[in-house]
């Protein structure tokens, strides 16, 4: 039989081990930091019925999306986790508390052309709070403080929370009788940082068909720059002309007045008018968030206000606020610029019971006791030479052995073998475990991202 050459998938992720194991302390403390405030775990179907996720997709989402029949059925990969959350909610909203607040660290599938940092599979790690018939502004300003504290505690410190608000800047459209084009003048204005301001006025004058004076105001108005406090003051000269625009004002003032309370400090949020969001259901806060030594990498978290997102599923009022973290193109960036902590450990066990005799029966008592003391015990019961058992230890990067032979069993004692240092006692079982204790607790401290500040 001809044999199959094996390959993976172009624009799908496939880790070895090691890098496994880091991807998973990552996630690891986003669950625990999402916790902190009181979310929710949540997992939704990665198959849904077409129909569902398309209701408010359209556009280039129904270009992107990896769809297929079965019999009669037509059915789609999920391109987010959002959409099916409002299904979720719609459809489960008597069985729910509102606010309902879930996170949710999930696969999710576009079938986008692949390249370098951009994935046709990769995993989102996404939270959202979702009200019935209202949710407090106080929502808004709570986000940048748990992406805050999840890329603080990830070890990242050199990174911005950028943040606007939609209404404003559907506002200031109407103010230039250009509101049938908002929609696509923001989704121009989205692509400043990456085709610049010449390219943005082109599109917007050639493309959109809109008067050179007016696609000049709205560059000047994107342009806007400086503190926090000078945005918001520059802001308030175009107060009184339009009410949603005088809305919109009102609430980003609010978000950004009780951001301290909220832990999150100024050096790391900026109130920057050119943020958009490219998608339509936006209808608030938005939020991008973007590594400052890496600003060509464009945003690692982003996510804002929707007020209708439900609307295809239900007439009741749900609206929400979330953030999405994409989680697979954050850890291919991490890696590539080097930022990963290689030193914290990514072997599968902290020691390997090696029985030097016959009888594997003290050896299995041996490794059940490490379990039980919260210990994780790999039992190697391959025959095969000492050299060989020893080398298997170390291309794992296990950092103990506990050698378990004739003399130890008469002595009541193990021998501990310590491959990162070289080293060996003949200690007790009791003495054996406190040591692999105090290692354990040392290899863990540090974060996962090793910040360049």
């Amino acid at each position: 039989m001809q044999k199959m050459k094996p390959r993976t998938l172009s624009g799908f992720m496939e880790l070895l081990p090691a890098p496994q194991m880091q991807m998973e302390r990552i996630m690891q403390v986003l669950r625990e930091t999402y916790a902190l405030y009181g979310f929710t775990p949540l997992d939704t179907p990665a198959i849904e019925d077409a129909q569902v996720l398309l209701a408010k997709g359209g556009g280039e989402t129904e270009k992107q999306i990896y769809r297929f029949q079965k019999g009669d059925s037509d059915l789609a990969l999920r391109f987010d986790l959002t959409v099916p959350l409002a299904k979720y909610v719609a459809l489960h909203y008597g069985e729910l508390s509102f606010p309902f607040r879930r996170y949710q660290i999930g696969k999710v599938y576009r079938g986008e052309r692949a390249q370098r940092g951009r994935f046709r599979e990769f995993y989102q790690a996404d939270i959202d709070i979702i009200g019935d018939g209202s949710l407090s502004i106080l929502n808004e300003a709570e986000i940048p403080a748990i992406i805050y504290r999840a890329f603080h505690t990830l070890g990242l410190d050199r990174f911005q929370i950028r943040v606007n608000n939609r209404k404003i800047l559907n506002g200031f459209y109407a103010m230039l009788d250009l509101t049938d084009q908002s929609g696509d003048i923001m989704r121009t204005v989205d692509k400043l940082d990456k085709i610049g301001a010449d390219m943005v006025r082109g599109i917007l004058v050639d493309d959109l068909v809109i008067e050179a004076e007016k696609a000049d105001e709205i560059l000047a108005f994107i342009a806007i720059r400086g503190t926090n406090e000078e945005v918001l003051s520059a802001l308030e000269g175009y107060r009184g002309r339009n009410e949603l625009f005088d809305l919109g004002l009102d609430e980003l003032k609010a978000v950004t007045q009780n951001l301290a309370a909220f832990g999150v400090p100024e050096s790391h949020f900026a109130v920057d008018l050119t943020i958009a969001r490219g998608l339509d259901y936006y209808t608030g806060t938005v939020y991008e968030t973007t590594m400052l030594d890496h600003p060509e990498i464009g945003s690692i978290c982003s996510g804002g206000r929707y007020d209708n997102l439900a609307e295809y599923y239900t007439d009741k009022k749900l609206p929400g606020v979330g953030i999405s973290i994409g989680l697979t193109r954050l850890f291919y960036v991490l890696g590539e610029q080097n930022y990963l902590n290689d030193a914290l450990p990514t072997a599968p066990a902290d020691v390997l019971v090696l029985p030097m005799t016959e009888d594997l029966a003290p050896a299995i008592r041996l490794a059940t006791e490490l379990r039980e003391q919260g210990i994780r015990a790999q039992l190697y019961a391959e025959p095969k030479k000492f050299k060989a058992k020893l080398s298997y230890c170390d291309k794992l990067h296990i950092p103990f052995a506990l050698l378990l032979g004739e003399d130890e069993l008469k002595e009541e004692k193990v021998t501990l073998k310590d491959l990162r240092k070289g080293e060996q006692s003949t200690i007790t079982t009791a003495e054996a475990i406190s040591a692999i204790k105090l290692a354990i607790w040392e290899a863990g401290q540090g974060t996962v991202i090793r910040d360049h500040t």
